[in-house]
């Protein structure tokens, strides 16, 4: 698990400790690779868009990553890593504000310390993508600005406090032994039920469903699931925050899972359909990676094959009953997601290697009270999330308003909302 608890023997920059320079070449190449994954995820979702939405769906991706990018630096990471307040709710700390107090302060472990701001800097790009991927189940019907102000409160209200509760040393689920590696809970399972939440809330795009609304550019969507898998290696193994047997652990199934998912994707619409499509393979990539992201550092690379073939399965599944419901989750967010981050986080406690056990818990720990700890945060996220990411979004509509009118979204998001067009077209459809 990322699990970093900032240790002040650590952090106070005491006895001149030594920073290592290949953990934190490594750090600082993940944190690159973590940010390109929001462009990639803004293709990977404006390509499924109709043309005359494609660039406002671009856009809520790169404003996340300017909302957010200053939120995180102003406070976000002194409540997602600073000691408990308010009974653990998030944390806070006075001297983390505008990142202050991190200068010649380092973190990890003692043979592998980096500098604590390529730590937040990481940090800050999980805070970033995560509400971008909310974006995916409203698409092509929610307002520039109440978008943006709900990124703002669901960044403050929801994700810190996930964050702190899983990731940080005094956080709830931490403390109880939860293992999220690289965000199976705080990023993937939030960012599922929350989107959910949202579009059962702001009900389905006009026409939806008996008018065709087509991917207007699929070659985009593979960019962008290629950009999202490169991305992820710095995702998960630099979640090691170090560089060595971790990282290579969690980079070798992380591929495998992504082959795995994909892979179990394509087999499963050749069997049905008697071909395979290119969204298909997208999305099982995604899947692969999303329920590789809690385990990452923790099972086996057979684990990662398992995890990642059902995956597909469980989100493909997903898909399928959203049609059975009727509900628009534009992109599948929650179908992906949300389904594939709830079984990485369950399904890892079968396929845990027994080094990592014999590593990491002590005596009493069993296959099934680890499943009990996960399902308790498992199910602990799905309710914080959907309860406040409801709260918001009923407020932000009846105050600013958040839903598109039928004429604007007629019109499409690029005209009505910011008086431009993608691809330059004068009539897009």
């Amino acid at each position: 698990m990322i699990g970093l608890a900032l240790d002040p023997t650590l952090v106070l920059g005491q006895d001149a400790p030594v920073i290592d320079s290949g953990a934190t070449a490594w750090m600082l190449t993940s944190t690159s690779l973590v940010l390109l994954m929001t462009p990639g995820l803004a293709m990977f979702y404006g390509g499924l868009v109709r043309t005359r939405n494609v660039l406002g769906t671009m856009m809520h991706a790169f404003a996340a990553m300017a909302i957010v990018g200053v939120l995180w630096a102003v406070c976000g990471y002194a409540m997602a890593f600073g000691p408990n307040v308010l009974g653990g709710w998030f944390g806070w700390d006075s001297n983390l504000v505008l990142l202050g107090g991190l200068e010649n302060s380092v973190v990890g472990s003692d043979d592998s310390l980096v500098p604590e701001y390529v730590f937040a800097m990481f940090q800050g790009k999980f805070a970033i993508i995560t509400p971008a991927l909310i974006a995916g189940a409203f698409a092509e019907r929610v307002k520039f600005l109440g978008f943006c102000v709900f990124v703002a409160l669901w960044s403050l209200l929801v994700y810190n406090p996930l964050c702190h509760w899983v990731w940080a040393g005094d956080g709830f689920f931490y403390a109880r032994g939860a293992i999220d590696f690289a965000g199976g809970t705080v990023v993937h399972i939030s960012s599922g039920i929350s989107a959910l939440v949202a579009a059962l809330y702001l009900g389905a795009r006009k026409g939806y469903p008996g008018t065709a609304m087509h991917p207007n550019n699929l070659t985009m969507t593979l960019i962008g699931a290629g950009l999202l898998w490169v991305g992820w290696f710095g995702f998960n193994a630099g979640s090691a925050v170090s560089s060595g047997e971790s990282s290579a652990h969690a980079l070798t199934v992380t591929q495998i899972a992504a082959s795995a998912g994909a892979l179990s994707w394509l087999i499963l619409e050749g069997i049905r359909h008697g071909k395979a499509t290119s969204l298909g393979l997208a999305s099982g990539i995604i899947a692969g990676l999303v329920v590789i992201t809690p385990a990452a550092d923790v099972v086996t690379p057979g684990g990662a094959i398992v995890l990642g073939a059902l995956a597909s399965l469980v989100s493909y599944g997903a898909i399928q009953l959203k049609t059975v419901f009727g509900y628009d989750d534009s992109l599948d967010v929650f179908g992906i997601h949300g389904c594939a981050g709830i079984f990485g986080a369950l399904a890892l406690t079968f396929f845990i290697r027994e080094s990592w056990v014999t590593a990491n818990t002590g005596e009493g720990w069993s296959v099934m009270s680890q499943f009990g700890v996960q399902a308790g945060a498992v199910g602990a996220t799905l309710v914080y999330a959907g309860l406040a990411t409801l709260v918001l979004v009923v407020l932000i509509e009846k105050t600013i308003g958040l839903r598109m009118s039928e004429d604007e979204q007629g019109a499409g998001m690029d005209h009505a909302l910011h008086r431009e067009h993608g691809y330059g077209l004068l009539n897009p459809n």
